[in-house]
């Protein structure tokens, strides 16, 4: 298994499968974008679906998530997902996405063997999103969630960052937008992940402030730690209404700066260049790519992996005084 010094085992494996974005949001990167990887450091299908193999085959990785970048921009994603579909033992299959093509891919998605989807939506103002992501493709966002629903990727999650004086009076339209459509909405403080190095503490809205504003309109009842688990998100039921299949409807927060979650992480992260990143907030990288590309066997590859788990850090650190700021961003790292 993958276990760290403090006995934390990972089983949620999230992987980037590009770090290119047809979004430019301002809290991500700048309008110019970034330098992507060189096409030849890019792991292909071949290589992803072998490292991911031995992640669940030998390693007891249990849950996928692809990520990016923005990972429907890569070509031919709907194979890759039926390839890891057919891995054995079989993984939970997810995918976060900013949905602008997913109303053309939410079918064959679901087809080749994807189980569900989080989409990242930020507002419900179509002007303030071409502000927020510097594209006009607000309609394309929404057909993407409804085409995801209609698919069966479900739970379809909703992930908002709120920003003060920006969109933070929004969170109860977004939370009654997203129970009337059956999703399930997260909030997420925004953390220091940007590729500007501009994050501001107290810019960022808090949990705190973000559970004031949704109990101002809703019924909020804990649901408490040991429905939590090892997820990142604190839920609470939503009073009065219900989720499609009958059960009780959820809002989630995601409270990695305030309410730091470090001690029950399950999560590793392998990067579009088959970099291995114990959090988020790692500054170190242990590379599978080298190994991989120089013939080294599965064996000697898990072992690679669990000898990087041994560096993860105890927790990430954000506010404490020898915090820095990892150097790769968020669309580099992949969520």
């Amino acid at each position: 298994m993958l276990v760290d010094r403090f006995g934390r085992i990972a089983t949620d494996l999230r992987v980037s499968v590009t770090d290119k974005c047809d979004l430019r949001c301002t809290y991500c990167m700048p309008a110019e974008g970034l330098p992507w990887l060189p096409r030849a450091d890019v792991l292909t299908d071949d290589e992803l679906e072998r490292l991911v193999g031995i992640a669940v085959r030998l390693l007891g990785v249990r849950e996928v998530r692809l990520t990016g970048g923005e990972p429907l921009i890569r070509p031919g994603l709907p194979d890759l997902i039926g390839r890891l579909a057919a891995l054995e033992p079989r993984p939970r299959l997810s995918l976060t996405t900013n949905g602008v093509a997913l109303a053309r891919l939410a079918a064959p998605l679901a087809a080749a063997g994807l189980d569900r989807v989080n989409v990242s939506l930020d507002t419900l103002d179509p002007e303030l999103f071409r502000t927020l992501t510097r594209r006009d493709r607000h309609e394309r966002v929404i057909a993407g969630i409804d085409a995801a629903l209609a698919a069966g990727l479900g739970p379809v999650k909703i992930n908002t960052v709120l920003m003060r004086g920006v969109n933070e009076r929004e969170a109860p339209d977004l939370l009654r937008w997203s129970l009337e459509r059956g999703c399930e909405l997260r909030f997420i403080e925004q953390m220091p992940l940007d590729a500007q190095h501009s994050w501001d503490r107290a810019a960022m809205v808090t949990a705190e402030e973000i559970l004031e504003s949704l109990a101002a309109e809703f019924v909020l009842e804990p649901e408490g730690a040991e429905a939590r688990g090892t997820a990142p998100a604190e839920t609470w039921r939503v009073v009065g209404y219900s989720a499609p299949d009958g059960s009780p409807a959820r809002v989630g927060v995601i409270a990695s700066v305030t309410r730091p979650f470090c001690g029950d992480c399950d999560r590793v992260r392998l990067t579009a260049d088959g970099q291995v990143r114990t959090c988020l907030f790692a500054r170190d990288e242990s590379d599978l790519r080298g190994a991989l590309r120089a013939g080294a066997g599965d064996e000697e590859i898990a072992e690679r992996w669990r000898t990087a788990m041994l560096g993860k850090k105890a927790a990430a650190g954000i506010g404490e005084p020898g915090f820095v700021q990892p150097d790769r961003p968020m669309s580099a790292i992949g969520g």
